[in-house]
């Protein structure tokens, strides 16, 4: 018999200003830079979902909408490669948010750091055990 406990739930603090990747932060989300050919915050999204996580939950401002559009659903550009013909361009669009894979964003109305960024997603998380994950960690 097996005690082990299922995270199902990973949070992502990622409302923060950014001041250390100035000025490449000044109008793109710091978790929004590129490593290679995706922005570091898939990495740590692609960690958590190999780790069985199924529900990410980014606590971001108002300064991160790009965040949100990253994994959002892009009826217009999947529409657009399909009706070229760029399947491997449509699969890669369409794995950034594996089936079964659920987001969910909690604005933090102003920065108090990283503690109260964990706190927000409460009412999200409730009594469950979950994973935080800092996405501008990349080892």
């Amino acid at each position: 018999m097996s005690n082990k406990i299922k995270i199902r739930k990973a949070v992502f603090p990622v409302a923060g200003l950014g001041t250390r990747f100035l000025p490449a932060t000044k109008a793109n989300p710091k978790e929004m830079l590129p490593v290679v050919d995706k922005p570091l915050i898939q990495y740590a999204a692609e960690e958590a979902v190999a780790a069985g996580v199924d529900e990410l939950i980014f606590v971001t401002s108002s300064s991160k909408r790009a965040i949100e559009d990253h994994f959002d659903k892009n009826f217009e550009l999947e529409a657009e490669l399909e009706r070229k013909g760029k399947t491997e361009l449509l699969n890669i669009v369409r794995s950034v948010v594996p089936r079964g894979i659920s987001c969910v964003y909690v604005r933090q109305a102003e920065a108090l750091g990283l503690g109260h960024a964990v706190l927000c997603a409460r009412p999200v998380v409730g009594n469950e055990p979950f994973a935080v994950i800092l996405a501008d960690d990349l080892i």
